[in-house]
């Protein structure tokens, strides 16, 4: 090979090196950074993890204790059906389909689809971990 191609290639591979490092080095630098401030941490979840570094989970509030309800709509914990069996105020206790009971509060917050529920209705509800119905239908 010709000395002059070579040392142009050498040149261009060398700025192209140097490059790099300087664009690679900062980032670097804020990734130690970012893992410096949470290995602080030794209780951090997982999930609490992931959600600080990705910031695409939810925060959620904790669960009630047991006796305690939420008041107000929240994070949709997940969907229950059944049969409503009784309703005294704003607490309804349905029956699933399996036979077990759960009680489901209802407030100003939740949205009634097709209407005000009696006792015999068979209900779909999308409840808080609190137990508060956001929605019911």
């Amino acid at each position: 090979m010709n000395t002059k191609l070579q040392a142009s290639i050498l040149t261009i591979a060398a700025a192209t090196l140097a490059t790099v490092a300087f664009v690679v080095a900062p980032a670097s630098a804020k990734d130690k950074e970012k893992a410096g401030k949470h290995s602080n941490h030794a209780t951090t979840t997982s999930a609490a993890a992931a959600s600080s570094l990705l910031r695409s989970v939810p925060e959620q509030p904790p669960a009630p204790k047991p006796g305690q309800h939420d008041s107000k709509p929240g994070v949709a914990w997940k969907t229950v059906g059944g049969t409503v069996k009784e309703i005294h105020g704003e607490t309804y206790t349905v029956e699933d389909f399996d036979g077990s009971q759960m009680k489901v509060h209802v407030g100003q917050g939740t949205k009634h689809l097709r209407g005000n529920k009696k006792v015999g209705d068979t209900i779909r509800a999308e409840i808080t971990h609190g137990g508060f119905a956001n929605s019911i239908q």
